[in-house]
């Protein structure tokens, strides 16, 4: 392979790496600053009450558990194949907040749809380069 070739696909994998960090730093920080609701990146809907008070924010809490155990799994197993599968999720997520907002007449804040598009690409594409990466160390004639 050409040196300048293989300088830049090595650009590309760091640009893809770094940039699935700061989306699981983004997701981590959306879920924990949903929390107390005023640094909060998103707006919830302040007419909630009852079963609904909070639901959203428990959502978001329960991402950042679930991504912060995820990555914790993959870093021991040294294994990110699985970011594609919860790439996949996240973008899911985006019509399962619209859903939830119809269902129960509440207004969702425009942002959520960016932020699981956003989040879940980045997860997508950081997977894709895992399992590329390790179906080319397996089937490597030098390795």
């Amino acid at each position: 392979m050409n040196n300048m070739a293989y300088k830049g696909i090595q650009g590309i994998k760091f640009l893809i790496e770094i940039n699935f960090y700061i989306s699981v730093i983004l997701l981590i920080a959306g879920g924990i600053f949903s929390v107390p609701g005023s640094n909060s990146i998103f707006e919830f809907n302040e007419d909630l009450y009852g079963a609904l008070d909070n639901n959203l924010r428990m959502i978001m809490i329960y991402l950042a558990i679930t991504e912060m155990v995820i990555l914790v799994y993959c870093f021991c197993r040294k294994n990110f194949q699985i970011m594609t599968i919860i790439g996949f999720f996240l973008i899911l997520m985006i019509g399962s907040m619209e859903f939830y907002g119809e269902i129960n007449t509440v207004e969702i804040d425009e942002n959520f749809p960016l932020f699981f598009l956003y989040t879940g690409l980045s997860h997508i594409l950081f997977g894709a380069m895992a399992s590329i990466k390790k179906n080319s160390i397996h089937t490597s004639p030098d390795q």
